[in-house]
């Protein structure tokens, strides 16, 4: 039960399930623990995942490829690297989802040297390689600015482990050439390389890179052949309307707004998630339902004004460009992740233990910004997992060096 709802995008409930098994003294196994480690990786409940770790190391099970990659997953997932290392480094045996889980940590996490390193390592003294491993070099690649090392792994997939590439390693190298600001190279590799029309993934890369670099022409023409693929995917009509009121272009704005209204689409609602003490806390835009709503907007305004006066100014491109600019700031300051992160350092005040959150979209612009200026003037670090990578917000700098 627990590994169904785990592979089925459910890992809240898969965790209830073996709370309920505890509650019941069922004596879990292995594979008990192994699909409770990929829950708590999904879900991102660290404290969970080291309670597990703690009865595995107490109970003196013996560490066996599954368990012990499951415990470098659960680590590295959950925005702890140099744990997940340790355990990679302790196995006795390593199969081809350690090294893979290993590699994608390093990547998730920004660190793409790293994973480079990982990887010729892996071709020295590890299994072969196969497509997941690829997908993870590439994601790493493209995470962290490393477009030659990239080609070199697009080449070594294909040259000497004789793999066909998928539509996942195109649209990692689409998204590695975006996000280093080679547009051009982009769509010459969609063209040069890609058989067939791409998909939805990789124009959406290109999108996000267009995004990024502030190239609106080809943004529009890229966000209308998503649509054009996918019309009632409401987060093309949102990131078209986002290039629109990026290039200044009102009216366009207002007529992607009038289609989706109505077409009755509505953008994802952004959340973000933080566990204190093993329970979760979760805010929206906004958020007025938690018990200390009060206490936590006191503090969000305090810490507001702590980091303004350090020099931070809201990116107010991050919101709707037709509200006025006192409002887009009101708009920005109660994000999800702010709202997280300041009921993190409320909670924890004096503490030097990392706060970590969790986001279902990508994080924004100006949260970034901010988390950023927390960071410095409280002194803590901060840990984001958004719908990409993880961020680490340390000393006022981001481990992603704005690759995201």
């Amino acid at each position: 039960m627990i590994s169904g709802y785990e592979q089925n995008g459910l890992a809240e409930r898969g965790i209830e399930v073996y709370r309920e098994m505890q509650a019941a003294k069922a004596v879990p196994d292995s594979m008990t623990f192994v699909a409770t480690l990929s829950a708590c990786a999904q879900a991102g409940a660290l404290d969970l995942g080291r309670e597990v770790e703690k009865r595995i190391v107490s109970e003196r099970m013996d560490i066996s490829v599954f368990l012990g990659s499951a415990l470098v997953n659960m680590y590295a997932r959950c925005g702890v690297v140099d744990k997940a290392r340790r355990w990679f480094d302790a196995l006795q045996e390593r199969n081809v989802v350690t090294w893979t889980s290993m590699i994608a940590g390093y990547g998730m996490h920004g660190h793409g040297h790293e994973a480079i390193k990982l990887f010729h390592l892996m071709r020295r003294e590890g299994p072969p390689p196969n497509h997941v491993t690829f997908v993870a070099v590439l994601s790493a690649c493209a995470h962290a600015g490393l477009v030659m090392e990239g080609r070199d792994a697009f080449d070594c997939m294909k040259r000497i482990y004789g793999l066909v590439p998928r539509v996942e390693h195109y649209c990692s190298m689409v998204d590695m050439f975006g996000r280093a600001g080679l547009l051009d190279e982009a769509m010459q590799f969609i063209s040069d390389y890609m058989p067939g029309e791409p998909g939805p993934e990789v124009w959406t890369a290109v999108l996000g890179a267009c995004k990024m670099h502030k190239n609106f022409i080809l943004g529009v023409e890229v966000a209308e052949r998503l649509i054009a693929l996918e019309p009632e995917n409401p987060s093309y009509h949102v990131l078209l309307s986002n290039i629109y009121a990026l290039s200044g272009k009102m009216h366009h704005v207002e007529k992607v707004r009038n289609t989706m209204i109505k077409r009755r689409l509505k953008k994802q609602i952004g959340f973000s998630l933080i566990e204190l003490g093993g329970t979760s806390h979760l805010f929206r835009m906004g958020e007025k339902s938690h018990p200390q709503t009060t206490e936590i907007y006191q503090y969000l305004e305090e810490l507001i004004h702590r980091i303004s006066a350090a020099g931070y100014m809201p990116e107010t491109e991050s919101v709707l460009h037709e509200l006025e600019e006192e409002e887009r700031e009101g708009a920005l300051r109660y994000h999800s992740e702010k709202l997280a992160v300041a009921y993190g350092l409320m909670m924890s005040v004096g503490s030097t233990t990392p706060i970590r959150v969790i986001k279902n979209l990508r994080i924004c612009g100006d949260c970034h910004l901010a988390i950023k200026f927390m960071s410095a003037v409280e002194n803590r670090e901060i840990v984001v997992r958004d719908k990409h990578r993880f961020h680490h917000f340390k000393d006022g700098k981001c481990s992603c060096l704005e690759y995201w």
